[in-house]
């Protein structure tokens, strides 16, 4: 067991030293309802969905903050965004991100992104319950 777990730690370090989502720049901010592992479980979601944007370029993720993201504002759209995708959870937190990136210098890759231009701030929500998974519910500006 312990030679497995030796391998697949390995397999993770180069794995992350190899992408381009392990020089980017995390700002956990100040929070007084989230603890720095909730916060990087919502992170781990954008570097992975954001690795499969080829070409881009992820360069920071900032966490907005206590007040902006549980607002009762936010809450009751994060829930309004879960009942329109057939949630069967009331989501009682939301956390938010911005994050900083490069489009791809090219439209070799297809993407719908304006060709090599810096994007700043593009937001990322989640919500979960009960202190749950999150759940990637929008993203954008």
């Amino acid at each position: 067991m312990k030679k497995f777990l030796f391998i697949f730690l390995m397999c993770l370090m180069i794995f992350n030293s190899n992408s381009e989502a392990s020089n980017v720049r995390i700002d956990y901010g100040t929070s007084e309802i989230y603890s720095r592992e909730d916060m990087d479980a919502a992170i781990l979601i954008i570097k992975e969905f954001f690795s499969k944007w080829k070409g881009c370029e992820l360069h920071s993720i900032r966490y907005t903050d206590d007040d902006y993201c549980n607002s009762p504002k936010n809450i009751k759209w994060m829930n309004t965004l879960a009942s329109g995708r057939s949630y069967e959870k009331n989501f009682d937190q939301c956390i938010a991100f911005f994050s900083d990136f490069h489009s791809p210098k090219t439209d070799d890759h297809k993407i719908t992104f304006n060709i090599n231009e810096e994007y700043i701030n593009w937001t990322w929500y989640f919500s979960r319950s009960d202190k749950g998974e999150w759940q990637l519910m929008t993203f954008g500006y």
